[in-house]
């Protein structure tokens, strides 16, 4: 036992050493970002190595506020991040709980034709999608034509089917022998269960609303309206370009990444993990 236990120890430390230059190659780059986002735009293309930060952050960000109002950004993007993360997690559960739980005709076909739509591009799609959403509901510049067009997200539905098909079908026939009804079966029973598949699942659509950058420029050409990618977007001008306060949104913009992803990790693990085994 005692020769396993060390084997075992072992093992732990090559794991580490060889896992601990991965980590700071893939963190070296959000590093720099940080050092760049404190030094004056002069100070990034300097041909000497820096490694520390500098204290240019503060007015990084105050020329960053003055051209672009990014914390207006800021918010408009966080708000359309957490409300289509949310109505996205309940519509594809509901999608996955009627594909994984219900026998209907056409089934087979609604499975296959969600499987060809995850195969196509945004850009065969965000043509028709404009003319629809601006020219035939003229909805541009409004908080719907954000968050509606892109809630219907076929990973999502197949993800959701997949963790309700690996639930017990004896739980749910035992509440219906008890006279539970089936939204309270979906809402009571199936969600709780599915809470970690839910969690990973809403990482994934927050990190991809939170990064979307083609449709809210195409749908919105207010400044008001601006999420804070399109904002940092603007500061690419044809005679200058605002490198530090570039630097500077991209570190507020990473942060709220991080924090939502550090805070469900665990459920982040365990959802990813229950997906991939049946």
């Amino acid at each position: 036992m005692r020769s396993k236990s060390r084997s075992l120890f072992w093992q732990k430390i090559a794991l580490h050493a060889a896992l601990t230059p991965l980590a700071v190659i893939w963190l070296f780059p959000l590093w720099m970002m940080f050092v760049f986002s404190t030094m004056p735009d002069y100070g990034i293309f300097s041909p000497d190595i820096v490694l520390v930060p500098s204290t240019n952050f503060i007015e990084n960000f105050q020329n960053l506020q003055a051209d672009t109002d990014f914390l207006r950004a800021m918010f408009i993007s966080i708000t359309v991040a957490v409300i289509y993360t949310v109505l996205s997690v309940f519509l594809t559960s509901m999608a996955g709980w009627a594909l994984a739980r219900y026998r209907f005709a056409g089934r087979s076909v609604v499975i296959a034709i969600i499987l060809g739509t995850i195969t196509l591009p945004f850009a065969v799609v965000v043509i028709p999608q404009f003319i629809m959403v601006a020219r035939e509901f003229k909805l541009a510049n409004t908080w719907v034509a954000l968050i509606v067009p892109p809630l219907f997200n076929s990973l999502g539905v197949l993800f959701m089917r997949q963790s309700f098909s690996m639930m017990p079908t004896e739980l749910f026939d035992a509440a219906r022998v008890e006279g539970v009804k089936e939204w309270q079966i979906f809402l009571r029973i199936a969600l709780p269960l599915a809470r970690p598949t839910m969690a990973a699942l809403s990482i994934i659509l927050f990190l991809a609303s939170w990064n979307n950058y083609l449709w809210p420029l195409l749908i919105n050409s207010r400044p008001g309206m601006m999420t804070a990618p399109v904002a940092l977007g603007t500061l690419i001008g044809l005679t200058k370009v605002s490198w530090g306060g570039i630097m500077a949104g991209a570190v507020l913009l990473t942060a709220p990444i991080l924090v939502v992803f550090v805070a469900l990790q665990r459920h982040f693990i365990a959802g990813i993990s229950a997906g991939a085994v049946k």
